[in-house]
């Protein structure tokens, strides 16, 4: 487990925290174009369909793919170089995304997003797409995002992956999965997410009762 120098949460009101690619952000074709360019810049054949189905584990997990293991930390540090310019500008919301996070204020809760993307480019991506968050988060992956969640006080967590139902049941938050990602909503149940929605469309309804309940 991280042990990550976090402001602590106020102790009055609630959080809910949320996962950013394929939850709040579609980040698909950005991420598609970055991985083209590298391709076009190295010479390798990239699938950039294939890398778009997997993501949500850490940058350096899909390079691996790809790259030879000694030259991922460099084509990290490129694709990082170039993300900004390329990715960001493709970015949209995820349908609902703007409506999750205005149920939440609603009801006098905060947003905190935690996201595997690395913090500078989380950081933008939330800022480009006009994002209201109360903290933001970044470089986690899967449990080690619950070092996060729990310091800012999240009681539930929202995300498409596998791994965002790890990172709820770190931080001891309610597992809240959206079937955006990779994962459709019988993969999600499966695995062990308290709730399933098909999309964050649905999640100002089910606020509603979690914060009734």
């Amino acid at each position: 487990m991280l042990d990550l120098d976090l402001p602590k949460s106020p102790d009055t009101g609630f959080a809910v925290g949320f996962d950013l690619d394929l939850t709040l952000a579609d980040t698909r074709a950005g991420i598609s174009a970055v991985y083209a360019s590298l391709a076009a810049e190295t010479g390798v054949p990239i699938d950039t369909d294939l890398v778009v189905r997997r993501i949500g584990p850490p940058l350096e997990e899909e390079l691996a793919y790809w790259f030879p293991p000694d030259e991922v930390p460099a084509m990290a540090a490129r694709y990082r170089e170039i993300y900004a310019g390329i990715a960001i500008p493709a970015t949209v919301l995820m349908p609902g995304a703007v409506a999750a996070l205005d149920a939440v204020r609603a009801r006098g809760g905060r947003v905190v997003v935690v996201s595997g993307k690395n913090q500078a480019d989380t950081e933008r991506t939330v800022t480009f797409l006009g994002l209201a968050a109360d903290a933001v988060v970044g470089g986690l992956f899967g449990a080690d995002k619950g070092a996060a969640l729990r310091a800012h006080g999240t009681g539930a967590y929202i995300g498409d992956h596998t791994g965002d139902v790890d990172a709820a049941r770190a931080a001891s938050a309610t597992a809240v999965a959206v079937a955006t990602g990779a994962f459709d909503s019988e993969a999600l149940a499966a695995y062990g997410a308290d709730v399933v929605l098909p999309d964050l469309l649905a999640f100002p309804e089910w606020l509603g009762g979690y914060r009734t309940a």
